[in-house]
């Protein structure tokens, strides 16, 4: 006889509307890992300006997102997305963790970049800063494009042909891509409407990767409105004087 599964329900930042998904990178990268777990869930926006008296007594501190598992609270996202990888595990569950240590750590300097890009109000330091996220960004591209080592041939003497992986660690999405697609998502909206930049189409290994992203359900129905993202962005992104 199977085990019952546990109460499980994300909690998280509600949009403008008090209903809808709002920005936020953290909570979409929780609801990515629950949907590719395959496990049975509810997700409950909060409208942080009405908080309701039974989210206020499940969560005190009021941070968002927040899990609820079994009847008890989680906090913060990285033990949130540790303790799913524990409890939601093989064999009834997929294990999500990358295989290559590499792909952990490929693309977090970006958003760092884009915050310095976009924060700037001092047009003399503008394209400097550009320069800096593009730089990021093109090694984001490159580990991208560079093969994997399941990807190799070990018996062949030529140089190895550009990896043509889906995703950060392979063909499948992991949890590096839960934490950096969502931030990436971010980018491409805030920098398209407050700086008119976009992410160069010749980074090709990056292009590839935010296709296939959106060609996943995983992803594309866990992205907040563009408008939702823009609104958060507007008291953040600062005019060039």
């Amino acid at each position: 006889m199977a085990e019952e599964q546990p109460l499980v329900e994300l909690f998280v930042k509600a949009g403008s509307d008090g209903a809808k998904i709002g920005n936020c990178p953290f909570s979409q990268r929780l609801f990515m890992v629950l949907w590719l777990k395959g496990v049975t869930f509810n997700v409950t926006t909060v409208d942080t300006k009405r908080r309701p008296e039974a989210v206020r007594r499940l969560c005190p501190g009021g941070q968002l997102p927040f899990l609820l598992y079994g009847g008890e609270v989680y906090t913060d996202t990285n033990k949130i997305e540790e303790f799913l990888e524990e409890v939601l595990c093989p064999p009834r569950y997929p294990r999500l963790a990358a295989r290559n240590p590499e792909a952990n750590t490929a693309g977090l300097d970006v958003f760092a970049k884009f915050s310095a890009y976009v924060k700037n109000g001092n047009p003399t330091l503008d394209a400097g800063l550009q320069q800096g996220l593009l730089r990021a960004l093109r090694a984001l591209d490159t580990f991208l494009l560079t093969p994997l080592p399941q990807e190799l041939d070990e018996g062949s003497a030529e140089e190895p042909p550009p990896s043509q992986r889906r995703f950060l660690d392979g063909d499948e999405l992991t949890l590096p891509d839960c934490n950096l697609l969502p931030k990436l998502h971010v980018l491409q909206v805030v920098c398209r409407r407050f700086r008119g930049f976009r992410i160069p189409e010749e980074l090709a290994g990056l292009q590839r990767y935010l296709r296939n992203a959106a060609a996943r359900e995983e992803f594309a129905s866990t992205c907040p409105d563009a408008t939702e993202i823009e609104l958060a962005y507007e008291q953040v992104a600062r005019p060039l004087a």
